[in-house]
Order: C-alpha cells, then sequence, then structure tokens
C-alpha cells in the first residue's frame, strides 16, 4: 500500500512537470525541456514499478532527446536558433522509419524478453512517440501529429495499467498537441507572411 501510495504522488509530480513542458513546447519556449527531463526521471521510476518496459526506453530516449533538442533549438546547424518547419519528405521517411523499426524492435523484445502482459500495444505508443520527439527536436510541425496518434493508443493503455492520473495527463497532452499544431503553423504563416511582406 506504501508503494501504491508513492506512485500516486510520484504521478502527480510528475504530471505537474508534464504540464508545464507541454505547454511551454506549445509557447515555443526552448525551457520546455528542463521541465520536461525532470518529468521524465520521475515517470521512469514509476513505469518501472508497472512493468512498462518499452516505455522505460521510450522516456531514457525522451531524456537524450530533450538534450539534443534544447541545443538544437538554441542554436540550431547555423549556431542560431532553429526555425519551426514543416518535414522534408527526408523528414518524413525518416520519421516512418522510425516508427516502423521502433515497432518492430520493441514487440519482439517486449515480446521475447520482458514479462511484459501488452507487449504489442506498448511497442506501438513508443514508436509514434520517438518519431514524434525526434521530430519535436528538430522543431518540425508534425511532430504534434506523432505524438497525438501515440497519445490517442497511450490513454486507454494506462488506464488498463491503473495508471489514471497518466492517463488524464496523456489526455490532457492529446488536447495540447492539437493547440500547439494549431499554433506553430500560425507562426509558420507568420515567419512566411514577414519574408513575402
Amino acid at each position: 500500500m506504501e508503494l501504491f501510495s508513492q506512485i500516486v504522488l510520484l504521478q502527480w509530480l510528475g504530471t505537474a512537470f508534464g504540464v508545464v513542458q507541454v505547454l511551454m513546447a506549445r509557447q515555443n519556449n526552448v525551457h520546455n525541456y528542463l521541465f520536461g527531463i525532470v518529468a521524465i526521471l520521475i515517470s521512469i521510476y514509476v513505469l518501472y514499478q508497472s512493468q512498462l518496459y518499452a516505455d522505460i526506453l521510450l522516456n531514457l530516449y525522451y531524456l537524450v532527446m530533450s538534450i539534443y533538442g534544447w541545443f538544437y533549438w538554441k542554436m540550431g546547424k547555423q549556431q542560431q536558433e532553429a526555425p519551426i518547419s514543416y518535414s522534408s519528405y527526408k523528414d518524413q521517411g525518416i520519421a516512418v522509419g522510425i516508427v516502423l523499426s521502433c515497432f518492430i524492435l520493441m514487440a519482439y523484445w517486449l515480446g521475447q524478453h520482458t514479462d511484459s502482459d501488452v507487449p504489442y500495444w506498448d511497442a506501438v505508443v513508443v514508436a509514434f512517440a520517438w518519431a514524434g520527439m525526434w521530430l519535436m527536436a528538430k522543431r518540425k510541425i508534425e511532430n504534434w501529429i506523432y505524438l497525438n496518434i501515440s497519445n490517442l493508443i497511450s490513454v486507454p493503455l494506462l488506464i488498463y495499467k491503473e495508471l489514471y492520473i497518466y492517463a488524464g495527463l496523456t489526455t490532457f497532452l492529446f488536447v495540447v498537441a492539437v493547440s500547439g499544431y494549431i499554433k506553430w503553423k500560425r507562426i509558420i504563416d507568420n515567419e512566411r507572411d514577414k519574408a513575402y511582406a
């Protein structure tokens, strides 16, 4: 019972940091990554206790991509802040490749080498999230689409695992991702209008 109370408290704490992170990302604020890193570290512990191993790997990936994203957003390729942009065909191909390869690898690993009772479900959530986080780090607007596919599939998984607070957070993240896409599109459109003015 004590572990359950600790898990619930950590879910609330991780959720708070996660909410701040995604709202700051929506606002195009580079410091979103700092709050995200704290949320990630908390989530890793909670997910380990819940035997969601692919999600642990996803969070380790989030940690690496958060550090990369923070530097990329700050300096970009030309040592200046990278702008929000649409994905090129190459970026889209890489994102699809991440989804497919991640799903195959995670489904195999979870199904054959762990005690996961939801290997395919967990793997598909992680696959779309990996691609979405890669696109987020590259400051590509399509990140919101991939992350929302992951969110949509993740909510029932979290309910099944009785992680109701994280299910609530993921539902919230879905809504924020929709508004994030709209806001980032507006930013791109405004930049394009300035360029043609």
